[in-house]
């Protein structure tokens, strides 16, 4: 039965819908296994045993009496922390919320529920969502599977390490620059972001409003193609349809000067290697220029820090030792001025306008998701093509551009580098999240990770 851990939903649904495997077995054993590996891992900050008991119970007798709800139907999966389930705890990853009981589920966690999901749990994330490390002073660093002395990136680390470590079969994540991707990609699974508004935000405690975004964190493609089209407000339903890998004439878009600066050699080479698979298979390269892409990285900082400012006001003034040390220091700069606020939606309307254009000549951009590997846990400077440079710019330059944007994008696990994963980053124009999918799925079905993380692999 232990092997039913490392299926994919799309494998085991069918068992559950003939009854061959039992929702409430299978909650069990996720668990059992969450807990046993959660010391290692930290990828929990709170596991709801009796409430997922209790769904599986529920969704066992209904799949007996005939009504089968879909795919995710039995199915355990965990929620990171700033999406709100009702009468749970959503500490948002904060000591500032650590008690804080919503009164209402998550439109996300609506449309789960209705299709059967069962929630194993609060997963652990950067507080506030603020980074991308996963190092929590209130909860404890969520610690990477393929290395524990790594990070697992974040903000939903949590998320990433869980599924990675088989303790979730699925996830949800939130992305603002990219925190859904890059512990997709640190953590060797498949991460999703949707387009701007393809999904509802509400009932999911904000980093940026105007940047943040809820998606799938998966053990596959099609798992979070199942998963869009339950969560999905448009196209709801329709994303699973159309995988085959085909990608005879795809434009595939490069621009090697942003998406492939100061990139690892072993990561450029995995991902050149597969772009290179791909136009064998009959896609066709090209490469793009953006007039405003240079000013992508100061637009979206100042976004983010305006907003992230104005809603925590009122803490910041009255408990800001309540934060952690690196929200400390943000809250103690001196904040953007409104004349850059507007100057900065100026410059992502700009983005916005030439990526309507650039996807009329493309299809699909892709680059690396990470620069580099992920780094150890406590690092805040890394060695990147010679030089000494912070930790944002490994990990965050490739994917904070389709936040500023809206644009939908996926990492794809496509090799291993010193031992870890190496994600592949692809974007896709606005609502073609299908798109985005199939190109994924042709990359998945190279089959370039023939290995389980360390952590399974040394205890299994």
């Amino acid at each position: 039965m232990k092997d039913v851990l490392f299926k994919s939903i799309e494998e085991i649904a069918s068992s559950i819908e003939n009854k061959e495997i039992s929702p409430v077995e299978l909650t069990k054993l996720v668990l059992d296994h969450a807990e046993k590996f959660n010391d290692k891992v930290n990828a929990y900050i709170t596991i709801t045993r009796k409430e997922a008991e209790e769904a599986a119970e529920k969704a066992e007798q209904e799949i007996l009496n005939g009504v089968y709800r879909g795919k995710y139907h039995g199915i355990p999966i965990g929620i990171k922390d700033n999406i709100y389930i009702k009468e749970n705890i959503s500490t948002i990853g904060s000591k500032i919320h650590q008690h804080f009981v919503p009164d209402h589920d998550a439109k996300v966690i609506e449309k789960l529920r209705d299709g059967g999901a069962i929630f194993t749990g609060k997963l652990n994330m950067h507080e506030y969502a603020w980074s991308i490390t996963n190092n929590n002073p209130h909860y404890g660093a969520v610690h990477n599977p393929w290395d524990l002395g790594r990070i697992p990136g974040g903000s939903s680390g949590g998320s990433g390490a869980a599924v990675a470590a088989h303790m979730a079969f699925a996830a949800l994540g939130t992305d603002t620059g990219g925190s859904i991707r890059i512990p997709a990609s640190a953590c060797g699974i498949v991460g999703l972001k949707p387009t701007y508004g393809r999904v509802s935000n509400a009932g999911s405690f904000p980093l940026a409003s105007t940047l943040d975004h809820i998606g799938p964190m998966t053990k596959t493609v099609k798992d979070a193609a199942l998963m869009l089209d339950i969560i999905a407000e448009t196209g709801q339903g329709t994303f699973t349809q159309g995988l085959s890998g085909d990608v005879k004439g795809l434009k595939i878009g490069i621009h090697e000067d942003f998406f492939f600066d100061q990139v690892n050699p072993e990561i450029e080479s995995i991902v050149h290697g597969v772009i290179e698979h791909l136009v064998k298979e009959g896609a066709e390269l090209t490469t793009f220029d953006l007039p405003s892409i240079d000013k992508l990285k100061w637009a979206q900082s100042v976004i983010l820090r305006s907003e992230f400012a104005g809603l925590h006001q009122e803490n910041r003034m009255q408990r800001p030792t309540d934060f952690g040390k690196d929200i400390q220091d943000e809250i103690k700069e001196d904040l953007p001025t409104v004349v850059d606020y507007l100057h900065a939606l100026e410059i992502k309307k700009y983005l916005e306008e030439e990526c309507k254009a650039l996807f009329k000549e493309i299809d699909v951009i892709i680059s690396p998701t990470l620069a580099v590997i992920p780094p150890v846990i406590g690092e805040s400077r890394i060695q990147l093509a010679g030089k000494e440079v912070s930790l944002f710019d490994g990990l965050l330059r490739f994917t904070n551009f389709s936040n500023i944007t809206g644009l939908p994008a996926i990492s794809i696990p496509c090799g291993l580098s010193e031992g870890m994963p190496v994600g592949l980053q692809i974007i896709g124009a606005y609502f073609e999240e299908a798109t985005v999918l199939n190109t994924a799925y042709a990359v998945e079905k190279m089959n370039l990770i023939h290995q389980r993380p360390k952590l399974l692999e040394e205890n299994l």
